[in-house]
Parts: C-alpha cells; structure tokens; sequence
C-alpha cells in the first residue's frame, strides 16, 4: 500500500467501524480528540451546563467520526476474516 492509499484508521476485524489507529497521523487525531474531551470537561462541566456540554462533546465526536470516516478504511460489517 503506497502512501496515498495508507488508512489512518484500519477496520475492526468483527463489527462495523474502526480500531486503533496505524501510523503517526491517527496517533495525532485521537489525542487531540480526548484531550479536547478533557478540556471540554475542565471548561463546561456537565454539572454546570449539561446542554452545552453535550453540544460540545457532540460537535467534537462528530469532527473525529469525519476524520475517521474519510481517513479510515471503507466500513462495512466485518466478520472476522481478512
């Protein structure tokens, strides 16, 4: 696989989506995603605002399933076989 086809984020082996990520990139997304995650908390905690918060936890999961969707592999329903 050369480096324009190279997935970010591979298949799960059973199931629909995807597992850990494989290269540096992916690495990169999935920390900064949790430690938005955590600021998110830190800034507006759910005790506070809980509609802002799941807003905010919304509009970030939704950025990281773009990432993933775009730089993931295709997602199908796998059944355990390669």
């Amino acid at each position: 696989m050369d480096d324009q086809t190279k997935y970010w984020f591979p298949a799960k082996r059973y199931g629909w989506g995807w597992g850990p990520p494989t290269c540096w990139e992916g690495w990169v997304v999935l920390v900064v995603y949790v430690a938005s995650i955590a600021l998110l908390f830190l800034c507006l905690p759910p005790a506070r605002d809980v509609v802002a918060f799941a807003l905010g936890f919304s509009v970030l999961t939704a950025i990281f399933g773009a990432v993933c969707w775009f730089k993931g592999e295709p997602p199908r329903w796998r059944w355990g076989g390669r």
